[in-house]
């Protein structure tokens, strides 16, 4: 049994944002799958978008979420997340994460589907340093107990006990201790379920091995609702290697300046042909634009893979841009400064999963 106000299930950007806010008034418990970083968040690379620069609009990147949403995104929602966005970075920078600076300003780079330079950034490894700056932040304060290592198996609901008072409750979670081999009964006042997406459940994926949707399923047979679970991004650019299968090349390579182009030896080699699905933007068109361009061209000409082409910028703004990168790729022997680099389109985001309103409500 557990004596905490709050169970957390997850220990990424989410579940820890939470428990930060939640330990000024309650005693909070984060469970992990495994590792308290290894969740998605400390995966991605690219940054967060957020209006931060003069000449950018509330107004700009709703519209160009809307857009990059085919119309689809619930508008309240996009509101609600654009207008806080700002305050976020704003919090995460007092948290210590180092964003990348140019000059006093925080460095803003630009990624596909956006019309103003609105990501920020920490190099090319930004979820690791949000994930950093947030377990530092919930390790030292008392009334937050992390636990990795906590597989959650299910929630306590009113299946498991009938209510004296018939009320629908859910009293807490089943959790495998994988150090002990015994499941642990944990209850608490509430129960947050944070538990990141379904990525995993796909061959090619960029998530990592313990992204296999439990959360959802917990909840959907504790009687919530679950939604939009035939919503998938997939990411346009997968490193394409029989080795490492779902290394990501951050969209923000394309945002500053990489170009996608058939590998030599087919009809086109060597050349561009993103401006036969989006003249206008290219590269930058929104993910789902680019990931179905790959997979059409990979399909009509029987490729295992497409190029993305940086090696026309100069060496050093490469290495100083995407240093992890360009590190992880040199160990598989490709010098992106001087060749372009195989890619494949792989799930991404979970976009689905438990239905929930503004304020993060079942």
């Amino acid at each position: 049994m557990s004596l905490h106000d709050v169970i957390i299930v997850g220990s990424g950007a989410a579940g820890l944002s939470a428990a930060i806010t939640l330990a000024r008034t309650h005693k909070v418990l984060v469970l992990a799958k495994g590792d308290l970083a290894g969740g998605s968040t400390a995966w991605a690379q690219g940054g967060i978008a957020a209006v931060l620069d003069a000449g950018d609009t509330f107004d700009n990147h709703i519209d160009d979420t809307m857009v990059a949403g085919g119309g689809l995104n619930r508008r309240e929602t996009v509101e609600f997340v654009v207008e806080n966005a700002p305050a976020a970075i704003e919090r995460l920078v007092d948290m210590g994460v180092p964003f990348n600076k140019e000059a006093e300003a925080l460095h803003l780079t630009r990624e596909g589907g956006h019309s103003h330079r609105r990501i920020v950034h920490v190099d090319d490894a930004t979820g690791w340093a949000v994930q950093e700056a947030l377990q530092k932040t919930a390790a030292a304060n008392p009334n937050i107990t992390m636990k990795p290592h906590m597989v959650a198996i299910d929630l306590v609901a009113d299946r498991h006990a009938v209510s004296p008072d018939g009320s629908k409750n859910i009293w807490g979670v089943y959790a495998l201790n994988n150090e002990t081999g015994h499941v642990e009964t944990l209850t608490a006042r509430a129960t947050i379920m944070a538990s990141g997406g379904a990525g995993r459940t796909y061959l090619f994926s960029t998530a990592p091995r313990g992204a296999t949707g439990d959360g959802i399923a917990m909840a959907w047979r504790a009687g919530a609702q679950v939604s939009n679970m035939e919503m998938m991004q997939f990411h346009p650019t997968c490193l394409y290697n029989l080795e490492v299968k779902n290394f990501l090349i951050t969209e923000a390579v394309r945002g500053e300046g990489g170009h996608l182009k058939l590998p030599p030896g087919v009809q086109d080699g060597g050349e561009r042909y993103m401006q036969r699905f989006d003249a206008e933007r290219m590269e930058l068109a929104p993910r789902d634009i680019v990931a179905r361009a790959n997979d059409h061209e990979i399909k009509r000409l029987g490729l295992d893979y497409v190029h993305l082409d940086i090696s026309h910028q100069k060496p050093e703004f490469v290495k100083e841009h995407f240093p992890n990168i360009y590190d992880k790729l040199i160990g598989l022997d490709i010098d992106m400064t001087k060749e372009p680099i195989p890619v494949v389109p792989a799930q991404h985001y979970t976009c689905g999963g438990i239905l929930i309103d503004l304020d993060g409500r079942t």
